[in-house]
């Protein structure tokens, strides 16, 4: 198994984490010479707190493990293309390189609506690698939404009954 797939499974183990919270399932790691320094899942739900994503709980405990808030020579994975408050902390991070499994249409910014990692005007640039075990990253996205649909669907029948 090569490197980017080791590392985006170690992501779909974070994203699991949070699956199992019902929280929408999106999980990141952060590697530095080929060791994870840091991990992050979506928590906003369980803390209620809108920065409770993956990546910016990656990010802490990065930083914390680098004792920097420069993480130069990192590479960070996540299931799922960073939205614009991600995209602008892994640039403030000055993490190196993003490897995105799922895009995000709706809301990503690592390409799909916008692209802060690569953008010019910055200071610094990531370089990115998108679609790493996309198709894994994608279904448990499905998986969970399509579990939500179904459960709202039970409540709004179960509030008309009684």
């Amino acid at each position: 198994m090569d490197k980017q797939k080791k590392y985006m499974k170690e992501a779909l183990k974070q994203a699991r984490k949070a699956y199992e919270l019902g929280e929408v399932p999106i999980g990141c790691v952060i590697v530095y010479e080929d060791k994870i320094i840091g991990r992050g899942y979506n928590r906003r739900n369980t803390d209620k707190n809108t920065l409770s994503h993956a990546e910016i709980t990656a990010i802490n405990k990065a930083s914390k493990k680098m004792g920097d808030w420069r993480l130069e020579n990192c590479t960070l994975y996540v299931t799922l293309e960073p939205c614009q408050m991600c995209a602008g902390a892994i640039i403030q991070s000055r993490i190196t390189k993003v490897v995105m499994g799922a895009m995000n249409p709706k809301a990503g910014c690592g390409g799909s609506i916008l692209n802060i990692l690569e953008m010019e005007e910055f200071n610094h640039q990531a370089e990115v690698e998108r679609g790493v075990l996309e198709e894994e990253c994608s279904a448990i996205l499905q998986d969970f939404f399509k579990a939500l649909r179904i459960r709202n669907r039970l409540e709004k029948a179960k509030k008309q009954e009684g």
